[in-house]
Parts: C-alpha cells; structure tokens; sequence
C-alpha cells in the first residue's frame, strides 16, 4: 500500500486527483481557490511532493499525480468515500452532511481500519453520492457516464452520481429529488446556456447548467 504522509500533504493529493479527472491538469489557481490557503504555501507544497515523487509540475500548465502518487490519492479517496458511506449507512446522517465529516475522518483512518468499515458495509461500490470507492490495490471502476447537460429534450436518463459535495448544494439537490438512481426526463434547454428544465417524479425543475453539469447520468433508451 502506498506510505502515509502528512494529512496536509494528503489533502493535496487528493484535490489534485480531483481536478486531475475533471480538467486534466491541476492549476495552481484552482489549488488555492479548493484549499482556501496562500499561492505560496501551495508552491511550498508542490515543491515538498514532487521531492517525493508524488507529483509533476509542469510550469505554466499545472500539475499532475505520478503513478505513485496517484495511489497515495486513491487510498486517501477510498478511505473518505468509505467514511461517507458508515455515515449514512451506520450512523445516518444525512447524506448532504456527510462529506465535511469525512474529511476529517479520512487522514485518522488506517488502511486496515478501511478494509474492517469496506466488510462491515459488505463492500459498498460507491460512496452516497455515487462516486465509485477505489479498492484496497488502488483500483477505481468508473461507471460509463456523462453530463446531464449532454442531454436533449425529451431524453431519459437515470442519475449516476454528483460530481461536487458542498453541503449546499446536496441539499438543494435533494429537494429537487436528484440523487443517484433518480429518473429524469429533459423537458426543454433554453437557447444561450440558458437553463435546462427536467422533470422529476412528475414536478418540473429549471437546472442552471452549472449545476446541471456536476450531475452524471446515463441514458435511457425506452424506444
């Protein structure tokens, strides 16, 4: 398993990772924005982790994980995930709470400690917001999926997960009723990045497409 560091160090790599499978690239700027520290302590930083081999910065373009930090990531992205799912599942907490708690409990968790909760919750596959949880070799199976703004009107879909977790935003989802495995129908897509209306369990919901484009799913074919 990859060697535990630092949970400053840590939560680097795994905003990294998550910027990485979004864009590509992590930038320096979306670092400070995600981890509300200064542009000098994430330069610091980046510095500290590519000594370690964790990271490549590419001046001018961002950074990226190594093979080797990539697997920091992972386990440090399987243990939070793992943490959100005992406390729904376990605990029951809401699952629009449960993401700020886990980060904080996912730098205090051992591997092993992981693999005991993975057991005890008979190897859930993702986390309460449909993101896969990776597996103890640093595997991830990500389910094929796309944008809810990928859609047109009158197409089906069922919801695969929600990309971002604030607390806000979960709730809002969750009085509109999108929550994975939810069905969708697009109702109509306003001209100009307008909003995109979709219609759920019979009520109709304007989504902004910011909004709409932290949503997955996939596609229904009822033909």
């Amino acid at each position: 398993m990859p060697e535990r560091i630092t949970s400053v160090a840590e939560e680097f790599l795994e905003c990294i990772y998550r910027l990485q499978e979004k864009r590509g690239v992590a930038r320096t700027s979306d670092l400070v924005k995600l981890l509300k520290v200064a542009t000098g302590t994430i330069t610091n930083t980046i510095e500290r982790l590519e000594k370690k081999e964790l990271v490549i910065h590419e001046p001018y373009r961002g950074v990226k994980l190594t093979e080797k930090g990539r697997k920091t990531a992972l386990a440090v992205v399987r243990r939070h995930r793992l943490s959100e799912r005992l406390l729904t599942d376990i605990l029951h907490m809401d699952w629009n709470k449960v993401h700020e708690e886990a980060c904080r409990l996912e730098h205090g968790i051992s591997d092993e400690m992981a693999k005991k909760i993975e057991r005890t919750l008979d190897h859930p596959m993702t986390c309460p917001h449909g993101n896969p949880i990776p597996t103890q070799l640093g595997g991830i199976l990500e389910e094929e999926s796309e944008p809810l703004t990928e859609l047109a009107p009158r197409e089906k879909a069922v919801v695969a997960k929600i990309t971002e977790e604030k607390s806000s935003l979960l709730g809002y989802l969750e009085s509109l009723g999108l929550k994975p495995d939810a069905r969708l129908e697009v109702i109509e897509k306003a001209p100009f990045n307008g909003p995109i209306t979709v219609r759920i369990d019979g009520n109709s919901h304007a989504l902004s497409r910011r909004v709409a484009s932290i949503v997955r799913i996939r596609r229904l074919d009822e033909s």
